[in-house]
């Protein structure tokens, strides 16, 4: 027994989560609302320390007054802070909308590039929001290392005490299939808050994935 966990390599758990994850979450997908890249770009910047549900009712009415980039980067930034101030931290968030609409009307003929470093470049993105961006709207290797990424890999083994987004990134990059990443991450975030949740005890009794999970094991 002994020497069959010395085998269990991090690839191997992880392979093994990828598949119960599947079965478990066969329909897991991004859940912000988006008909454009454009609007993903904004909905993730407004996600920050915000949920998802909420960033999805706001920009609603964001999206209905400015339809356009182009609308968007010529609307005044405290207009713009009126309506996304439900999601928090409206100012800068404002501030950070109003430049990337700038940028992509100016550089880019109001598309989102499809290319990571360009993506960066754009006020706002940090590597979460690039990832996403290039795995949901691009269908490129991605890794989305959020608050329920970091957490869940932590207790499954994945990573070691890792807490550090990029960190935590570069570490799954070596374990995930770069076809399954983006999916992989998505389930994260259903099964975080489904079951392996931050603010209460963990449903390890009713987990999916009790058997391979080092927390458990």
């Amino acid at each position: 027994m002994a020497e069959q966990k010395k085998r269990y390599t991090k690839k191997q758990r992880a392979l093994d989560i990828i598949e119960m994850l599947k079965k478990e979450y066969p329909d897991a997908d991004c859940t912000l609302d988006y008909d454009d890249a454009w609007k993903l770009l904004v909905s993730v910047r407004l996600a920050a320390q915000c949920t998802d549900a909420r960033v999805n009712i706001v920009v609603e009415g964001l999206f209905a007054k400015y339809p356009t980039v182009e609308a968007l980067a010529d609307a005044p930034v405290g207009e713009i802070e009126a309506i996304v101030k439900p999601c928090g931290l409206g100012k800068s968030k404002a501030r950070d909308i109003s430049a990337c609409m700038k940028m992509l009307r100016d550089r880019y003929d109001g598309k989102v590039p499809d290319n990571f470093d360009a993506l960066l470049e754009l006020p706002g993105v940090g590597r979460k929001s690039a990832n996403l961006i290039m795995g949901d709207v691009f269908g490129k290797p991605a890794i989305v290392t959020d608050t329920h990424c970091i957490r869940l890999v932590n207790r499954m083994g994945l990573v070691d005490g890792i807490k550090e987004p990029k960190k935590v990134e570069m570490a799954l990059w070596k374990l995930i299939p770069p076809e399954e990443g983006s999916d992989f991450c998505h389930r994260l975030v259903y099964h975080g808050r489904a079951v392996c949740t931050a603010r209460t005890t963990p449903d390890c009794e009713h987990c999916c994935l009790a058997n391979v999970c080092k927390k458990i094991l």
